[in-house]
């Protein structure tokens, strides 16, 4: 992994064998990032991403293991009880076309990853929404 910051911009080049996740994590707490957008594309060759149904209130999560490309990671980061909250979601594509998507909570880049953390000036944080059954934003 490699970062550089530009102001408040930090663009991540993951290299293989990276967990996408993990990877953003660890540049938000090194850098102190309490609010910020996040965009990516790349390569994995292992996922897990999940659907949450609002029914059951609970995610059912697949994994996934084959080459693969990021067309679209999308999320945000934010704060909950102190510690780095990150929410992201991602769109994978195989060698047949297909499409695979939902929230990210894991990935392990096979060439590289490109992800640009876009550091919004503020902070919001997240709660725990019974009624939901999520960690909402939480705007004080």
């Amino acid at each position: 992994m490699e970062v550089k910051r530009f102001g408040t911009k930090i663009i991540i080049r993951c290299d293989r064998a990276d967990e996408i996740v993990e990877t953003i994590k660890k540049v938000a707490n090194e850098n102190n990032i309490k609010l910020a957008s996040v965009t990516g594309i790349g390569a994995v060759n292992k996922a897990t991403i999940g659907l949450f149904d609002p029914n059951t209130k609970e995610y059912h999560s697949t994994q996934i293991t084959k080459d693969m490309e990021i067309t679209g990671l999308v999320g945000n980061i934010t704060r909950m009880d102190g510690e780095v909250y990150l929410h992201t979601h991602i769109t994978l594509t195989d060698s047949s076309y297909n499409a695979f998507g939902g929230h990210l909570t894991a990935a392990w880049v096979s060439c590289t990853a490109e992800i640009i953390v876009d550091i919004i000036d503020g902070e919001v944080g997240r709660c725990f929404n019974d009624e939901i059954g999520l960690n909402l934003l939480k705007f004080e």
